[in-house]
């Protein structure tokens, strides 16, 4: 589902590519790539935010708004991953 965060940051990506990629990854190798895409053609930065922004769309979807990280690459991880009670956790023993 798209939020309008996301609409902004689609805006944010058609007018200055690298910005959009900043602002999904960070300060990250995927920002430099960006750069690089914009200078050496406009529609290829283009492409990269976008799919950026696909890419953390879907993270939204998989993990809930604010359940994950960027790993880099595209790639997000849960926060959660690992962090589950123990199975009788809280409850009273036999």
């Amino acid at each position: 589902m798209v939020k309008a965060s996301d609409v902004l940051l689609i805006l944010v990506a058609i007018i200055f590519p690298p910005a959009a990629a900043a602002f999904v990854t960070g300060c990250s190798c995927d920002l430099l790539i960006n750069i690089c895409l914009t200078i050496l053609g406009y529609f290829p930065g283009h492409i990269h935010a976008f799919w950026l922004i696909y890419k953390k769309m879907q993270a939204e979807e998989k993990y809930g708004y604010g359940g994950f990280y960027y790993t880099g690459n595209g790639h997000y991880q849960s926060l959660n991953q690992g962090s589950a009670a123990p199975a009788n956790y809280g409850t009273a023993g036999p």
